[in-house]
């Protein structure tokens, strides 16, 4: 038998260049993309055009404050090559995966609707004003879900994704280029430190705080995404487990939260360099994409309300109203370039939860079935006649959910038939789950990952902030209940 530690020696190290970094980016990338659009190209706007600065606060507050939930479900993966899923599984009954189970298979349906309707939005304004075609905007949505669903169980979403990439920078570019043709003034910043709750604006805040940079319930798509990506940890943690070098985790036996837990300072040099590689890597990930959405978000607001105030910013024809500030300010060719960066937004974003919430249903289900953790994977690669055949295994409930998906979702979008609103709704939704997956993703981070490691676990000042973080959220969540459902006023209604 071969020394255990002959093949860790022989992982190769990720490159750390500049261009080395940004071709191993995966699930931050992904996490940015599926956080640019709703939020930014209908929330943002229509914040911007009702109520022009006065919710300029909602931004850096959900940004700041969500920041650490995301990032501590990297973190995790990374430190255990396991998702935040198994490690839900360890509390009493299950619970947790039981909550996200029900959640997400909700927003499978009214928060795809929402998604859809966005991206949808952006056709129906192409097609009636340009073409001259009046269908209904839940005809666009069932056809870019078709054509999701298709690419995804096809494996063609390589291409999707390449070309995604270059017309988000497309829209980036376009973006920034437009807001630097006539730019807020200088007065508005103070927007940023004012908190300011006008009359009517509880669904946009609650929106905000919903679904920038997105959902949090993507974080643990993303911990789903960087598991299967099968790098770092998540790569060897098999092999440890096989050579002693880390406990064999059972959801279905007494495996304890503990036995999730991997002593990095065990393993040999080269295979602690490369974990730590990816680790660096994935947090840099994630960091870029964070960024990145939180200036989009922040110009898109901006320029709603130096363009569009006092507007509604609703009714079917939405795309076409924020389209028209890039008219006004630079011409109908630079309105034709945005059109083009908001369908690849929107759509990027439809289609990546048409992929991460049945990922999580399935892997939910792997948490909770003996007979679906027997068949366990939804890589195309990796499964067998079985895993096919066997309407149990992970990866026919992954199909199943995104077919339930794809019809629960035109059905909203049939019979409420206003994206806006729609997509406000779900992005409220999103918001008020948020608050117990990011204390089991601080949770499970602080308890699981071992003290002593220096790179995995959380300093004491990050540890603190996310505590901190944590209890404005859940605050902010509950002066929006009290205000909503008990009819309790505060900071001036």
């Amino acid at each position: 038998m071969p020394d255990k530690s002959e093949s860790f020696d022989k992982l190769p190290l990720p490159e750390t260049t500049p261009r080395g970094l940004f071709r191993h980016f995966g699930p931050g990338l992904i996490l940015m993309m599926t956080g640019i659009g709703t939020s930014h190209l209908v929330t943002a706007p229509a914040a911007g055009g009702r109520f022009e600065f006065a919710l300029l606060w909602c931004i850096p507050v959900a940004y700041i404050f969500k920041y650490y939930g995301f990032e501590m479900a990297f973190r995790f993966t990374n430190a255990t090559g396991r998702s935040m899923l198994d490690a839900y599984t360890t509390a009493p009954g299950k619970w947790p995966v039981w909550y996200v189970l029900v959640t997400t298979l909700i927003q499978c349906a009214l928060g795809q609707a929402g998604r859809l309707a966005a991206a949808a939005a952006v056709l129906f304004y192409v097609f009636s004003e340009f073409l001259g075609l009046g269908l209904p905007p839940w005809v666009y949505g069932l056809g870019m879900g078709v054509l999701s669903v298709g690419i995804i169980l096809y494996g063609r979403y390589a291409a999707v994704e390449l070309a995604t990439k270059i017309l988000a920078g497309v829209l980036f570019v376009s973006t920034v280029g437009v807001y630097l043709f006539e730019p807020a003034p200088l007065s508005a910043m103070g927007y940023f430190f004012t908190v300011e709750v006008p009359g009517g604006s509880w669904l946009i805040i609650a929106a905000f705080l919903g679904l920038l940079p997105t959902g949090m319930d993507v974080s643990l798509q993303a911990s789903e995404w960087g598991k299967a990506k099968r790098v770092g940890m998540g790569r060897i943690r098999e092999q440890l487990e096989r050579d002693g070098l880390a406990k064999v985790f059972d959801p279905f036996t007494s495996s304890r939260k503990e036995d999730l837990a991997v002593d990095v300072s065990s393993l040999p040099g080269h295979a602690q360099e490369y974990c730590r590689r990816w680790f660096r890597i994935g947090l840099l990930d994630f960091s870029l994409g964070h960024v990145v959405s939180f200036v989009l978000a922040t110009i898109f607001l901006l320029l709603a309300a130096v363009w569009l105030y006092p507007s509604e910013v609703a009714g079917n024809a939405v795309i076409g109203e924020i389209a028209r500030i890039f008219t006004d300010s630079v011409g109908p060719s630079m309105m034709l370039i945005f059109l083009l960066g908001a369908l690849a937004a929107t759509f990027s974003t439809a289609f990546n939860y048409f992929d991460g919430w049945p990922r999580v249903v399935a892997a939910c289900c792997r948490n909770l079935f003996r007979v679906t953790a027997e068949l366990p994977g939804v890589a195309v690669d990796r499964l067998t006649e079985a895993h096919r055949s066997v309407w149990t295994s992970e990866y026919n409930i992954y199909r199943l959910t995104m077919f339930y998906s794809l019809i629960a979702a035109v059905l909203i979008m049939a019979g409420l038939p206003r994206p806006v609103f729609l997509v406000l709704v779900s992005s409220a939704l999103a918001f008020f789950i948020a608050p117990v997956i990011f204390f089991l993703n601080v949770y499970y981070c602080v308890t699981v990952i071992p003290k002593t490691d220096k790179v995995f676990y959380p300093s004491k000042p990050v540890i603190w902030f996310s505590w901190f973080s944590l209890v404005v959220f859940t605050g902010l969540t509950i002066v929006i209940i009290m205000a909503r459902v008990f009819g309790i006023t505060l900071f001036g209604g």
